[in-house]
């Protein structure tokens, strides 16, 4: 057991949703035939899912704040049709160059504003004054140039894009400000978000198909071109997609470097460093799991490889993995969800946050609406319809709590993964679609009924208590400050220490404060070093 945990890097929880996942795949492939792991269905599953992983992504910034978000799978809808429509109609759309304008006023106003105040020492009113006058100038020549350009030559598929990608970007804006700064819950607001904009799709597109370009259908439907010699095994005889087999390659150094990368940092830091051989072992198993899936993808059909919108995706969860664990605004989502009072105490801008992390999740619905109408060829009526509840869903299969300040990217990815997997080898098997509905209800329903259940009973999770029992006898790795929290419970101000120093931690806090759920009240203990 302890072996087990050396090799994992005591990180079970994730790595025990990945082995529920591969058992997931070796059932439906006994069930099915085979037919379940093959370059073509994992094609299929990867190009017909990563619209809702990204989806996914926003949504958990979101619940880690404790709201929820009704809304993505409408706002996505908009933002098909304003993408196919905008290209289609070409020079009636050039007001959109007035909405261009303003944007860049305002932003012009505001950066100039602030540099002559905190900059050139210029009193509040005379940097206010001269703001506004840059940006009004400069706002009003770029709208006035974007109008013209729009009128005389239309709009390309590339600017189509921008516009849909924008309009995901306002409606989020709208939707953050109701929740962070009027004070509507995200619950209500999303709510009317998702009938108002399904309400104005329905207005804009008059259910209409609107086909969209051949560059976005590569975008939502294509894989990546074959280059170099034609070698190796493959469905059709037709040779392995070099492009794929290079990122395959290149995903597996990229991890052995950042592994041993992290075992130097330890080392300097004269830290707890796992042994070698666990770390080889760890690397050999995931070299052998990423080389098996660059083989499944680089081997399919003629012209098929890894999907480009894999490659969007996996773009997005290297970006926001990077803000969760690295930045101060992820660590900050973390600390609102976990306790809102207490962070902002500490300083935290939680209306910042809360804007911020609504706002994100529409303008991921806005790539992901890019990524499905690209896909379809086309938009529908139907479009959106029911994201949001497969985007909820794989947050909270992939470890997200209820009540806020737990999750991963990680975690999301995985969780959507089981999702896309248990909808792939259910329909291989030949289940209808209301037998579907029911079974992924009810996967849904007792993942997270028995996460709460466990926590309710001041339980740890089962995955919780595999991960204690793999642990128990384990030395700490610092004798330094230390942060207690119970089943990956994120605290309320992260610690982290560089060279066995604690950065400054929020003194203790006794997280019952009036108003906070149950599984939220827990106590956050800190032991300040003499």
């Amino acid at each position: 057991m302890k072996a087990i945990s050396q090799i994992l890097g005591g990180n079970l929880r994730q790595y025990g949703m990945v082995g529920a996942l591969v058992l997931l795949i070796i059932f439906f492939q006994w069930r099915t035939g085979g037919k379940m792991v093959t370059p073509t269905n994992f094609q299929n599953l990867l190009n017909g899912n990563s619209y809702v992983l990204i989806i996914a992504i926003g949504m958990l910034f979101v619940i880690i704040t404790g709201q929820i978000d009704l809304a993505p799978g409408s706002v996505a809808a908009v933002v098909g049709i304003c993408v196919a429509m905008s290209i289609r109609e070409g020079s009636a759309w050039w007001w959109i160059g007035i909405i261009v304008g303003v944007v860049v006023a305002i932003v012009v106003a505001v950066v100039v504003g602030r540099l002559l105040e905190h900059k050139r020492q210029m009193s509040r009113g005379p940097a206010v004054l001269a703001g506004l006058g840059s940006g009004l100038v400069v706002g009003g020549a770029v709208g006035v140039g974007v109008s013209l350009l729009i009128s005389a030559h239309g709009i390309a598929w590339w600017g189509g894009v921008l516009i849909g990608l924008g309009a995901g970007a306002i409606i989020g804006s709208w939707q953050g400000t109701w929740l962070a700064y009027i004070g509507v819950p995200g619950f209500i607001t999303t709510l009317a978000g998702q009938m108002l904009f399904r309400g104005v799709y329905r207005w804009i597109g008059k259910a209409q198909s609107i086909p969209v370009p051949s560059q976005i259908q590569k975008i939502g439907g294509g894989y990546l071109p074959q280059i170099g010699p034609v070698w190796g095994p493959s469905m059709d005889g037709s040779g392995m997609n070099n492009l794929t087999v290079l990122l395959g390659l290149l995903a597996i150094v990229v991890i052995a470097l950042l592994e041993f990368r992290r075992r130097g940092k330890l080392l300097r830091a004269h830290m707890t460093v796992p042994p070698l051989w666990a770390s080889i072992a760890r690397l050999a198993l995931l070299a052998l799991v990423i080389g098996y899936l660059t083989y499944l993808f680089a081997s399919g059909p003629k012209n098929t490889s890894f999907p480009i919108t894999g490659c969007i995706l996996a773009v997005f969860i290297l970006v926001y993995n990077f803000i969760a664990n690295r930045t101060t605004l992820g660590r900050g989502v973390y600390a609102v969800g976990g306790n809102r009072i207490a962070a902002g105490l500490t300083g935290i801008n939680t209306k910042k946050i809360y804007f911020l992390a609504m706002a994100n999740v529409s303008f991921l619905a806005g790539v992901a609406a890019v990524l499905w109408v690209g896909r379809a060829r086309s938009t529908g009526p139907s479009d959106g319809t029911g994201w949001e509840l497969d985007a909820i869903a794989a947050v909270f299969i992939g470890g997200a709590a209820v009540s806020g300040g737990v999750g991963t990217v990680f975690g999301v990815l995985v969780g959507g993964l089981v999702m896309a997997s248990l909808n792939n080898g259910l329909y291989l098997m030949g289940v209808t679609s209301d037998k579907m509905a029911i079974i992924k209800g009810l996967v849904l329903l007792v993942a997270v009924a028995f996460d709460l259940y466990s926590k309710s009973q001041g339980k740890p999770s089962i995955i919780g208590t595999l991960q204690r029992s793999f642990q128990r006898g384990k030395k700490d790795s610092s004798p330094g400050d230390r942060v207690t929290s119970f089943d990956g419970l994120a605290p309320v101000a992260a610690v982290e220490t560089v060279a066995g120093e604690a950065a400054p931690a929020v003194p203790a806090v006794a997280e019952n404060i009036e108003g906070a759920s149950a599984p939220m009240k827990r106590t956050v203990e800190v032991r300040e070093r003499k």
